[in-house]
């Protein structure tokens, strides 16, 4: 997972902006530093892969802005060995970076609803050699219950409110990130304490498309 893939000058001067504008963690700028985003959006969008903003990745969905990502991953506190939840994998892009702060030790479990996505998904990070990341197709709003419980969850797309199997999933002592609203959205930070309590913490305004599933907004 060392590889450089070309264009490793673009994504120092985006991580080095990242730091300056949003003071990403160290660990979290190292672990983007090593992903290759321009490898998991569209030829079409490649020349913008290293802007800050979304781009389409097809099927009306988006690859978050890498600030977002970045900010998402400090606010997770991800640790080598943990097994992580990504609800609404898209490209996969988010998934590489978090699978890059669990390292070998740990697992990155990837709930994505379009099937063409996934596989997608599934090949560039095969490609790219991430062997602790499985990417499945199904309702990302359920969980994975076959390899819960997790340590850290976080949710790409935002929910109506929290789903519940989220919640059940969570190990005590775990966090999750998750956007919630519809046309306003809230990022919200989720902690679950060691007698099954919880906490949130409310971190700020975001815009993310909808979660579709069981228990998020309907099709």
């Amino acid at each position: 997972m060392e590889g450089n893939y070309g264009r490793y000058e673009e994504r120092r001067r985006m991580v080095e902006r990242l730091k300056d504008e949003f003071n990403i963690s160290d660990r979290v700028a190292r672990a983007m530093l090593k992903v290759p985003r321009h490898l998991f959006v569209p030829p079409q969008y490649s020349r913008e892969a290293y802007l800050d903003h979304p781009l389409p990745i097809g099927f009306g969905q988006t690859i978050s802005a890498p600030h977002m990502v970045a900010i998402m991953c400090d606010l997770l506190d991800v640790l080598p060995g943990h097994r992580v939840l990504e609800v609404g994998g898209g490209s996969g892009y988010h998934a590489a970076v978090v699978a890059e702060l669990v390292g070998d030790s740990g697992e990155v479990v990837v709930v994505e609803r379009i099937p063409e996505l996934a596989e997608r998904a599934r090949e560039t990070l095969s490609s790219l050699g991430y062997s602790n990341v499985k990417v499945v197709v199904g309702d990302g709003s359920e969980g994975y219950r076959d390899r819960a419980p997790y340590d850290r969850i976080y949710v790409t797309a935002a929910a109506p409110d929290i789903p519940k199997p989220l919640i059940e999933q969570l190990k005590p002592g775990g966090k999750m990130v998750i956007p919630v609203g519809d046309s306003v959205q809230e990022l919200l930070v989720i902690e679950k304490d060691f007698s099954g309590e919880i906490k949130k913490t409310r971190w700020g305004g975001v815009r993310f498309v909808p979660l579709l599933g069981k228990y998020g907004f309907k099709f």
